[in-house]
């Protein structure tokens, strides 16, 4: 069984403040004691929700916390929990779901004498009651398919028919994001605001299967393009490893809730051919926007086999 993990943002101070961090710094220093057992085990969620952090009625989460001179105690903390989530964690508490609980201090300090602590809760549940509870369209009547070609800081989408004609396209950016230093949580964000335009965009635009290259060959020959020193600038290691396969994997996991069928292609020839100049030529496109036309090609002709 898959699963998912939902990050729920929180802001807390005083004692509740107090309780987190010193769970955590206790927390810290017991595993590294247990790593080497923890590395060998696989953390699934159990039978019973952790009676550690306890989902409870109005989106509330009551923890266990321990304090420096060993004494426990609960806390209650109340995320912020975005519309769409509020169904899902519904469905968690009231069917009975089996999930994961996890708290995450991020940040930490003290105004105004008062200790404060930014965190997030994480509930990892499984795939299909993410699927079932997060959907956005239950059907989906198009007939159209597309391709996307993912750079570093933007995703282009090409719409093509049933004979390979480019239809529509559109791109989607997210320039700010891709930049160095860049907030990761703000830029990861942003980013998946863009997808859910892409997928908004082609499910009311037709596309019936959407294709995209395959994350694992892209891995492959990110690894051949550095070895042999095709970087094309200083942080082009930084842009493609920390974007391109994640966000290709990002848009795989939303596009089922848009009822939206799912391909992968080779993405070997999808820039640098001479279907992609002929592309670029006859449709007046940019070298990226023209990438997911060829994308869109290989995944018709392969499916058409």
């Amino acid at each position: 069984m898959d699963y998912l993990t939902v990050r729920l943002p929180f802001n807390v101070d005083g004692d509740v403040a107090k309780g987190l961090l010193s769970t955590a710094w206790l927390f810290r220093v017991a595993a590294h004691r247990v790593l080497a057992v923890a590395k060998q085990m696989q953390f699934l969620p159990s039978t019973n929700p952790a009676k550690s952090i306890t989902l409870k009625q109005n989106h509330e989460f009551h923890v266990t916390t321990i304090k420096y001179n060993g004494s426990t105690g609960r806390v209650v903390v109340k995320p912020t929990v975005s519309r769409s989530y509020r169904e899902l964690l519904n469905a968690v508490l009231f069917e009975r779901v089996k999930y994961m609980g996890r708290v995450v201090v991020r940040d930490y300090g003290v105004r105004g004498n008062q200790l404060w602590v930014h965190g997030e809760i994480q509930v990892t549940i499984p795939l299909d009651v993410y699927f079932e509870h997060m959907s956005k369209h239950k059907r989906n009547a198009g007939r159209l398919f597309g391709g996307v070609d993912v750079n570093t800081d933007r995703i282009n989408l090409a719409i093509i028919d049933s004979v390979g004609g480019l239809i529509d396209h559109k791109t989607f950016w997210f320039s700010e994001a891709s930049r160095k230093g860049f907030p990761k949580h703000k830029a990861w964000g942003i980013i998946g605001m863009r997808i859910h335009e892409l997928l908004d965009y082609a499910y009311n635009h037709g596309v019936k299967t959407l294709f995209l290259e395959n994350p694992e060959i892209l891995g492959r020959l990110r690894l051949m393009w550095i070895k042999n020193g095709d970087r094309g600038r200083e942080n082009y290691n930084h842009k493609v490893a920390t974007f391109r396969s994640t966000i290709i994997e990002k848009i795989a996991l939303k596009t089922p809730l848009y009822s939206i069928r799912l391909g992968y292609v080779n993405p070997k020839g999808t820039t640098n051919s001479k279907k992609h100049d002929e592309t670029m030529r006859k449709y007046r496109l940019d070298k990226h926007t023209a990438s997911a036309h060829p994308t869109a090609l290989k995944g018709l002709t392969h499916q058409q086999k």
